[in-house]
């Protein structure tokens, strides 16, 4: 009873404030602001590299992922962080998909043109991390392996229609929600991850819908499962070799905005 009234009082705090403003009492309580509201300030802006790119913009005091873009790649934090909790709101177009990424263990490029040359994505993806072969150009992707917080249309996508492996608040293929607690589609979600070693929670709207070990067998069985154990991505995943890493947002090809950014880096 006390964790779900802690969790209410959190998520009641996070609906009172300004968005992308941090109280008085979250600064005494070592809460940093990732996203001001107005500008790129925190993240890597890909706006400024060469190509530009196209797959995050600033729209409503929210950062936003484009959808279609000519260059699709996630948008990066330019600090990198150990063990934390943070704290988001987000909202997907109808039959939207994205997420949040952590404790990221490799990113490379990946040619989705080349799909006709293998049986499956997965087959790709393998080739590309092997290989590195991939560079950052038009009609390219940039691949992070990572453990996914899951955002999405729950009754809309057909990735979530596969099951809770893949709904809102999912430690993304890995570790189920335990139950639906996503808002309709088009208002905004209050979320939050905590992360402690290889140990996570994720919250949704005040409610606990997934908890466990990054590593745990179970979870790595399901990595194995798409990846096989010989992929340097579930090498990667099963490992973790990175401790200090970037907090990502994933534009997974549709329209999705995040604000009320913020974390609290916690000690060991």
């Amino acid at each position: 009873m006390r964790t779900v009234y802690l969790a209410a009082l959190f998520a009641a705090a996070l609906g009172a404030a300004d968005p992308n403003t941090l109280t008085a009492e979250e600064k005494a309580a070592g809460w940093k602001l990732l996203f001001d509201g107005k500008s790129m300030k925190g993240w890597n802006d890909l706006r400024q590299q060469t190509p530009p790119g196209d797959s995050w913009t600033i729209e409503d005091g929210c950062l936003k992922a484009v959808p279609h873009p000519k260059l699709r790649e996630d948008l990066f934090t330019a600090a990198k962080f150990g063990d934390f909790e943070l704290a988001f709101e987000w909202k997907v177009s109808p039959g939207g998909n994205s997420g949040l990424k952590y404790r990221i263990q490799d990113r490379f490029w990946l040619d989705e043109r080349r799909m006709k040359e293998y049986k499956k994505f997965e087959d790709l993806a393998n080739d590309s991390a092997r290989k590195r072969n991939g560079t950052r150009a038009t009609g390219t992707q940039e691949y992070i392996v990572g453990f996914e917080y899951q955002v999405i249309d729950n009754g809309a996508h057909r990735d979530a229609q596969r099951g809770a492996y893949y709904q809102a608040g999912a430690l993304y293929g890995m570790v189920p929600a335990a139950q639906p607690a996503s808002k309709p589609v088009g208002e905004f979600n209050q979320a939050r991850v905590v992360v402690k070693g290889k140990h996570f929670e994720h919250w949704l709207n005040g409610v606990k819908v997934a908890e466990g070990d990054m590593n745990a067998p179970a979870a790595l069985a399901k990595t194995a499962d798409r990846w096989t154990k010989e992929s340097p991505i579930y090498q990667a995943l099963a490992n973790q070799p990175q401790q200090l890493c970037p907090v990502a947002l994933q534009n997974h090809g549709d329209a999705a905005w995040f604000r009320n950014i913020k974390i609290r880096p916690l000690g060991k």
